[in-house]
């Protein structure tokens, strides 16, 4: 059965200094500075990966589920696209994106307000794309442009769109939904990776053993 994530990271204690501890005494806690990654070949070998949409309020756990039936291969997920900070790289829950709107902008009528200007795509008869889809403009955008088939020039006015922060920002939002995953038959390349790269190693004088090391309690000498 697949370890989580945490429980493959190694511990670490550090002298408490709590109210009421005693001189020895230690508080234990995951060494988060001690994480996981992929190898870089397999990063640098697309072929490792396959695409995919994040669907409606999905987590990584869910992710995991559905491309390897395990949820508690949501770290392959993540590490797959080298987050360091889920809250911000990972979609918000629809809720919580609502609620992030309203704070930013205030009201729904700042919210609709225009952000900028987009081109759409404008062709001449020959089908050749004269100005392409998604430029950022002016609210008052033309452009003109010869016809070969006419011999004349064209203007064309009123193609700008406007894009609303609420479409902007939903904008941003969505690209986080194309993620990338280790594709399942390469998962036990990674899962040896951690294995090698998560105990400790001797030679210092804070380890205790592969899953442990000790801060020095410089009290205890003092």
């Amino acid at each position: 059965m697949p370890v989580p994530y945490f429980r493959q990271v190694p511990d670490f204690e550090y002298v408490s200094r709590l109210p009421n501890a005693k001189i020895s005494d230690y508080i234990r806690v995951k060494n988060l500075f001690k994480r996981g990654k992929l190898a870089d070949d397999l990063f640098a070998d697309l072929n490792f990966f396959t695409k995919y949409q994040i669907e409606g309020d999905d987590r990584p756990d869910n992710v995991a589920y559905k491309i390897y039936d395990d949820p508690t291969l949501d770290w392959v997920i993540l590490l797959s696209n080298n987050y360091t900070n889920i809250q911000s790289e990972w979609p918000l829950l629809q809720n919580d994106f609502d609620r992030y709107l309203l704070d930013k902008y205030g009201t729904y009528e700042k919210l609709n307000a225009a952000h900028h200007y987009e081109t759409t795509e404008i062709k001449n008869i020959d089908g050749a794309i004269i100005t392409p889809a998604g430029l950022t403009v002016a609210s008052d955008y033309s452009v003109t442009y010869y016809d070969p088939a006419t011999g004349q020039e064209v203007e064309k006015e009123g193609t700008a769109v406007e894009v609303t922060n609420y479409d902007y920002e939903s904008k941003i939002e969505d690209e986080k939904r194309n993620i990338y995953a280790l594709k399942p038959e390469y998962l036990n390349i990674i899962k040896d990776d951690m294995k090698g790269l998560m105990p400790y190693e001797k030679g210092s004088t804070e380890y205790i053993n592969e899953s442990l090391k000790r801060a020095e309690n410089i009290r205890l000498y003092s």
